[in-house]
């Protein structure tokens, strides 16, 4: 597949081992597994930060394979939610260092067409996610409103 804002292919990359039952060498159950979630959820840790500590320390190598759900649907379960959604605040992020880097060097053109590109990035998954249902219909992206909406 090609890349949306160059002229070139994209990267192969590689692929997770195809497992249709449980391996048995997981030394969790999945009970255990859901309650390790919702205790690094309370902890402060994203879902992709939850996954990695689950399958470097806890060999889970996948949660959806092991519980039968994924990370965020145990979260919405256990009614814990973040206020946005992991990928935006992601790009909110990138956003706002970018932000403080074009306030201190104006005339670097490259990071000016790179926040742009961003910024559309943000406000297609914006549209994604209010068509979903994830976010309010109401909700805007302003980048004076970064700093608040990423507290």
């Amino acid at each position: 597949m090609a890349r949306m804002h160059a002229r070139r292919k994209g990267k192969s990359s590689s692929t997770k081992p195809y497992y249709t039952s449980v391996p048995e060498w997981i030394p969790l159950k999945s009970s255990e597994i859901e309650e390790l979630i919702v205790k690094l959820a309370k902890e402060g840790l994203s879902t992709a930060e939850i996954g990695t500590k689950l399958r470097d320390q806890y060999s889970v190598p996948s949660v959806k394979l092991c519980t039968g759900n994924k990370i965020t649907k145990i979260l919405q379960d256990n009614k814990i939610q973040f206020k946005l959604p992991e990928d935006i605040s992601n790009l909110l992020r990138r956003v706002q260092n970018m932000d403080e880097h074009m306030i201190n060097n104006r005339k670097d053109l490259h990071n000016r067409r790179s926040m742009k590109l961003l910024e559309e990035k943000i406000r297609r998954m914006v549209r994604y996610y209010k068509k979903s249902g994830v976010l309010p219909d109401d909700w805007k992206y302003h980048l004076s409103s970064i700093k608040l909406i990423l507290k």
